[in-house]
């Protein structure tokens, strides 16, 4: 047996492996390649790393795309000022569960979604934020909208004082 051939075999195996890894969105990298600022927030006990979508470029893209989520990670949409927001799933390809958050962090309502569905998930008043998680990931954890406050958000602009 030839001592080089698998030499040879091994460089290519790790070549092939580093380019389908590098391929692949990395956490806090949206498909387009934009990386998005990430956030510790907290649910109860319970922590979330969230991307934050703060402009409305990646407000529009949101998790469209992704294949997965990691454990407890999702997006963190931020809506200033607050308005009734609505979320829908095209071309987004996992199923997810949205909560949308009022300024002083407390869930409003909670949404699950289909993937690819262009169905309107509404908040029921005006929020600051809305948090994307994997399908059933509030439900799981016995997190309930009027009960559950999300720790950790960014601050609110205020308004101007007249």
């Amino acid at each position: 047996m030839n001592p080089a051939r698998p030499t040879r075999l091994t460089a290519a195996a790790i070549a092939a492996a580093l380019s389908l890894a590098l391929a692949a969105p990395v956490s806090g990298q949206s498909p387009d390649g934009r990386v998005l600022p990430t956030r510790s927030l907290t649910a109860g006990v319970h922590l979330i790393t969230a991307e934050v979508a703060a402009d409305d470029q990646a407000r529009e893209l949101g998790l469209m795309y992704r294949k997965s989520l990691e454990p407890n990670h999702g997006m963190l949409f931020v809506f200033d000022p607050a308005f009734k927001t609505c979320m829908w799933m095209r071309n987004t390809l996992i199923p997810l569960s949205v909560a949308f958050i009022d300024a002083g962090g407390r869930v409003v309502n909670i949404e699950e979604m289909r993937p690819g569905t262009e169905d309107l998930h509404c908040a029921k008043r005006d929020v600051s934020f809305a948090l994307e998680m994997g399908r059933g990931w509030f439900s799981e954890r016995g997190l309930k909208a009027g009960e559950t406050v999300i720790g950790g958000l960014p601050q609110q602009a205020q308004p101007p004082k007249n």
